[in-house]
C-alpha cells in the first residue's frame, strides 16, 4: 500500500530478506499491478550485467486480462532508492490475446534475438459466455507467438505437435530452443508428463518453427526452476493434481540440443511445507528460490505470508549435499480480502540483479541517496 508502483526490489542478506519500494523514472509509462503476467530476462548481450525485463499479459486488479507487453530496466540504484523505466511496446500483426499463466522466453539465432509466447489462460469469448459461467476461462488455442522486440510485429504458428493449450508450465530457453514441461490443461483437467522441444531459427527471411515431442516428461504444474550453472538447472514444487503438493526436485541438464531430466535428492522439507495445501515462490537467481506458505496453513497470522529459502547447489561445488533450506523469518501484511482466491499456484513475478546476493554489501548513508522532492518519479495523465 505504501507503493503507488507495486514495484518492489527484494534483497537477501545474511538470511534476512529485505524489500524496498521501486520508483518509476519521469519518462515511464503506468504499469498496473499485474497478476499471473509472463517475465523473462533480456539481455544487451552474454557477456554484459545490464537487463531488461519482458513482462506480458497478466490480471489487473479489476480482474481483467491485459495483452500488453512491457520493458523494464533499471536507471539507478544505492541504498536508499531504487529508479526504474517502464516502456510499453506497441505490438502488430498477430497480436496474442489477453491472457494468464503462460510464459515468455527469448531466443538467439544467427545474430537475431526474438521473444516466444506460448500457452496460458483466457476468458470465454464473449459470444460464447453464458449468465452461470460469465467470467470462466479457457485453455488458450496452443499456438507459438514470435516477437520481434524492434519492430513489434507478433507472427503465430500452429504446429500439429502441440493439440492441447497449457498453462502454468515450464519453459526453459537455450539459445534458438526451448523446452516446454509439464502444465495443467483445463480442457481434460490433466497433468500430462508433456515435453516439447521448440526450435526456432531466424534466417534473413520468414522465420521457421518446429517442434519435437521428447520422452521423459513430468506430469506438474506451476513449477519453479533456477539456474545453478551455464547448463544445469534445477526444478522445484510444483503441483501434481489441485490438493498434492510434488515434493520432489530434478536436475534438468541441457546440452547439445538435448535435455536430461533426472531426480536428485529433496532437501529436508519443514512441517509447516510438508503440511501446506498451497505454497508459492519465485527464482531469484544464482540457485535461489523463495517458497512461502500463507498463514492460515500455521494457523498463527492468518494474513501473513511465511517465506522459506531453498537454496540449490551444482554438482561442481557439492556432490553429497546438494540442497540446504535456511528459513527466513519475514512475514507479508497483505490484506487476504485484496487478493482473488488462489488459483492453482500463487506466484511471483521478479528477478534478482546480479549483485542482489552480495552479503557484505551493508547499507551505509551517502547524502546523494536522499530523495530529491522536486521529482515525484512517477506520472499518470489523465484526459478531460
Amino acid at each position: 500500500r505504501s507503493c503507488p508502483t507495486g514495484v518492489f526490489l527484494l534483497d537477501i542478506k545474511q538470511n534476512e530478506l529485505k524489500m524496498k519500494p521501486a520508483f518509476f523514472s519521469k519518462d515511464s509509462c503506468y504499469l498496473p499491478p499485474l497478476r499471473y503476467p509472463a517475465l523473462c530476462t533480456l539481455r544487451s548481450n552474454t557477456k554484459s550485467d545490464e537487463y531488461q525485463y519482458i513482462i506480458h499479459g497478466g490480471k489487473t486488479p479489476n480482474n481483467d486480462l491485459s495483452d500488453k507487453i512491457y520493458f523494464m530496466s533499471l536507471v539507478s540504484k544505492n541504498s536508499k532508492k531504487m529508479v526504474v523505466r517502464c516502456i510499453e511496446k506497441d505490438l502488430g500483426g498477430d497480436v496474442p490475446e489477453a491472457r494468464y499463466g503462460h510464459t515468455i522466453n527469448v531466443v538467439h539465432s544467427r545474430g537475431k534475438s526474438m521473444s516466444v509466447i506460448f500457452g496460458g489462460r483466457s476468458y470465454t469469448p464473449l459470444t460464447q459466455r453464458t449468465t452461470e459461467k460469465w467470467n470462466s476461462v479457457v485453455d488458450c488455442l496452443p499456438s507459438v507467438f514470435l516477437v520481434d522486440f524492434e519492430f513489434g510485429c507478433c507472427t503465430s504458428y500452429i504446429l500439429p505437435e502441440l493439440q492441447d493449450g497449457l498453462s502454468f508450465h515450464v519453459s526453459i530457453a537455450r539459445d534458438d530452443t526451448i523446452y516446454i514441461l509439464g502444465g495443467h490443461s483445463l480442457q481434460n483437467n490433466t497433468r500430462c508428463p508433456n515435453l516439447y522441444k521448440l526450435k526456432v531459427d531466424l534466417p534473413l527471411g520468414s522465420p521457421a518453427v518446429t517442434c519435437t515431442v521428447l520422452p521423459g516428461g513430468i506430469s506438474v504444474s506451476s513449477a519453479i526452476v533456477t539456474q545453478i550453472g551455464d547448463t544445469e538447472f534445477v526444478l522445484v514444487g510444483g503441483y501434481h493434481s489441485d490438493n498434492q503438493k510434488r515434493l520432489v526436485c530434478n536436475t534438468i541438464v541441457l546440452e547439445d540440443s538435448k535435455i536430461e531430466i533426472v531426480e536428485r535428492v529433496s532437501p529436508e522439507w519443514t512441517p509447516d511445507i510438508k503440511h501446506c495445501r498451497i505454497w508459492f515462490g519465485c527464482d531469484m537467481g544464482k540457485g535461489s528460490v523463495l517458497l512461502g506458505i500463507p498463514g492460515a496453513n500455521k494457523q498463527l497470522i492468518s494474513d501473513a505470508n511465511y517465506f522459506y529459502i531453498l537454496r540449490c547447489k551444482g554438482t561442481e561445488e557439492d556432490k553429497e549435499e546438494e540442497l540446504t533450506t535456511q528459513i527466513c523469518s519475514q512475514t507479508s501484511s497483505e490484506d487476504p480480502g485484496d487478493s482473488t482466491p488462489f488459483e492453482d499456484s500463487e506466484e511471483f513475478c521478479f528477478s534478482a540483479e546480479p549483485n542482489s546476493f552480495d552479503i557484505d554489501d551493508a547499507d551505509t548513508y551517502n547524502e546523494d541517496d536522499e530523495d530529491d522532492e522536486s521529482e515525484t518519479g512517477y506520472w499518470i495523465t489523465c484526459s478531460a
